[in-house]
């Protein structure tokens, strides 16, 4: 099935591509500029720290539904080995395999594609199985450190968490802005919650991934319009799931990642800032989150803090 008329209208209207460059690889992460890393750190008032990554576990959020995307799996290679001699100082070391989506992570823009190309218009047979990602590859987002907002969707609607079936939208957007008495600019890093990653911190991780609330096809234009660096939120799949278009699969990825070029997140927890940002008042902070530069890769774990 072709992709319908509406969605190559929408990218139309959301399309970055040659506004940094015809060799422009990060796309929307040029919006953070030096002072709006300043402005960033001015949020920084308590020095609360609220880490928003899941641990890396084995038994973790991937349910084996995405072929290869596998949890950890974390072996010890050596333990307590004394490597010179005995009664000499002795290290432990472990190895783990693991899909770079597995748990926390940021896509690359690589991640999608769609009409044979990625962000900025190069092909998409630029990504191969020995090159990797020959442009665009998650390395190249050096630095993630900016001013975060964080869009709480269920709470401003007074929920726990949205129904599996809830489609994000504007208007849902403005709505959480309104919540949080703050304002999205340029070079924002948002954090939409829908409180879905409640399901898998109790222990239903098929819940947590199906059926699950999620960002509205209308979104991308919300976030074009003011110039927002980055989206991260709080489910598996970024955007509802099953579609909100029948038919029309991951259309949110294709418009964010490959016409926008704007980073996305998965599986971050925002539970704590949820109580962290109630509790202070105030719904912006320094956000730290630079993902594990693998060369090439199409998306990578990531760690994020945020610094209220």
């Amino acid at each position: 099935m072709s992709l319908p008329a509406e969605f190559h209208e929408i990218a139309a209207r959301v399309n970055n591509w040659g506004r940094w460059g015809q060799d422009d690889e990060i796309g929307t992460l040029n919006l953070i500029n030096d002072e709006a890393v300043r402005e960033a750190a001015d949020t920084v008032r308590s020095g609360l720290r609220v880490p928003l990554a899941l641990e890396l576990r084995q038994d973790g959020v991937q349910t084996g539904v995405i072929p290869g995307r596998v949890n950890p799996l974390h072996v010890m290679v050596q333990v307590n080995q004394e490597l010179f001699g005995p009664d000499t100082v002795a290290t432990s070391d472990d190895a783990v395999t693991l899909g770079l989506q597995a748990g926390t992570h940021w896509d690359a823009l690589t991640h999608a594609s769609h009409s044979g190309r990625i962000y900025n218009g190069r092909p998409a047979s630029t990504v191969t199985a020995h090159g990797r990602s020959a442009f665009s590859g998650i390395h190249t987002v050096r630095h993630v450190a900016g001013r975060g907002v964080l869009l709480d969707v269920a709470a401003a609607k007074g929920v726990d968490r949205l129904p599996g079936d809830h489609a994000v939208t504007p208007e849902d957007l403005d709505e959480a802005a309104e919540f949080g008495r703050v304002t999205v600019r340029a070079g924002d890093l948002v954090l939409v919650r829908t409180g879905q990653i409640r399901a898998y911190l109790a222990g239903d991780r098929h819940g947590y991934a199906f059926p699950s609330p999620g960002l509205s096809v209308r979104t991308p234009e919300w976030f074009h319009a003011r110039d927002v660096a980055a989206v991260a939120n709080d489910t598996l799949t970024f955007e509802i799931f099953p579609p909100e278009i029948d038919g029309l699969w991951m259309p949110v990825h294709a418009l964010d990642l490959v016409e926008m070029g704007m980073l996305q997140g998965q599986n971050w927890n925002l539970e704590e800032l949820s109580t962290t940002c109630a509790q202070e008042g105030r719904y912006a902070f320094l956000l730290t989150a630079t993902p594990e530069p693998f060369v090439g890769g199409t998306g990578a774990p990531v760690a994020p803090v945020a610094l209220l």
